[in-house]
């Protein structure tokens, strides 16, 4: 039996599919635009290869005997299997299905890449999209090793930045947050040096936003906070900050994603006299390895959220 179905072709399960649904044969044959004298021979020799009949004739039409039931189940599995396949491919051409696999640091995350993933989604439902929000010190290894598309982030030593495509980027302006109801909530404009005796939520040593906070400290003349927290958790950050007065550096993106000064998690903007910016992120990919096209249309999207296409 193996070698006889190794011999069906793919034109006979198409036509045992056909008779099983229109349970004569002239409609089947229409269907498939045959003629009926050429279905007949075809399914004879279909019968001749399995062996046994596969419908039984009757004044009324034609119906399944028990084989051809069951190839008839297999030949729509095989049918419909094949059409979802052609879908997926020619999605996969238009750049609406795959999977793209995107990294981001989480300001990118929150500003520009999640809604060009809602844009893509809006048009491309059954495309498969990931993203891992992580320093770039974690992405840029997982896009060099081919865990990742392309990632909105910074190149980290060692890696050689003209290893990579350099896509449009974007500074990274760092608000300090407290709770909504802290001892500085209310003031005016203050210092970053004056802050050094609170208690902080840091990422840890080295991640961009903290440089930034400790320089400034330095440029103030201030000296660095000792009273520290240290988490890569944005959810941890958040949980300390409602429920301590805890001071945590956080992207513009997520601060106006969790509300600022207005937002239901009760939190605050502190109005820092000096400018808190990071050094800017870009959209990067490997020169080495072509995106696919769903993998390109949301980089597209993404530049167009950071402020358009980059100019040759």
């Amino acid at each position: 039996m193996k070698d006889v179905m190794s011999r069906l072709k793919l034109s006979h399960f198409r036509l045992i599919a056909a008779v099983a649904e229109h349970g004569q044969l002239s409609p089947a044959a229409a269907s498939l635009s045959m003629t009926q004298p050429a279905a007949s021979r075809m399914l004879r020799e279909i019968e001749r290869l399995i062996g046994v009949p596969l419908f039984e004739r009757h004044a009324k039409g034609m119906s399944l005997t028990e084989v051809g039931g069951l190839l008839a189940r297999h030949a729509e599995t095989l049918l419909t299997e094949i059409r979802e396949t052609v879908i997926e491919v020619e999605e996969f051409k238009l750049g609406k299905g795959g999977r793209v696999r995107v990294g981001a640091v989480t300001g990118a995350a929150v500003g520009y890449v999640m809604p060009a993933i809602q844009k893509l989604k809006a048009t491309s439902p059954n495309a498969d999209v990931h993203i891992d929000v992580a320093p770039s010190d974690t992405l840029i290894p997982e896009l060099v090793s081919g865990h990742l598309d392309f990632v909105l982030g910074r190149v980290p030593p060692p890696f050689d930045p003209r290893s990579f495509v350099v896509s449009r980027g974007r500074n990274e302006i760092v608000d300090l947050v407290v709770r909504r109801n802290h001892p500085l909530a209310g003031a005016n404009a203050i210092s970053i040096g004056e802050l050094s005796d609170y208690e902080w939520v840091l990422q840890s040593s080295g991640a961009p936003l903290r440089v930034v906070v400790e320089q400034a400290f330095l440029a103030a003349g201030g000296t660095l906070p000792r009273n520290i927290i240290n988490t890569t958790s944005l959810l941890a950050m958040i949980a300390l900050l409602v429920t301590s007065d805890a001071i945590a550096p956080l992207s513009r993106e997520v601060s106006d994603l969790l509300g600022g000064n207005s937002g239901g998690l009760g939190l605050a903007v502190l109005p820092i006299r000096e400018a808190l910016v990071v050094a800017p992120y870009h959209l990067l990919s490997l020169k080495s390895r072509p995106l696919s096209p769903l993998a390109s249309r949301l980089k597209e999207l993404i530049l167009l959220e950071l402020g358009g296409y980059d100019r040759p």
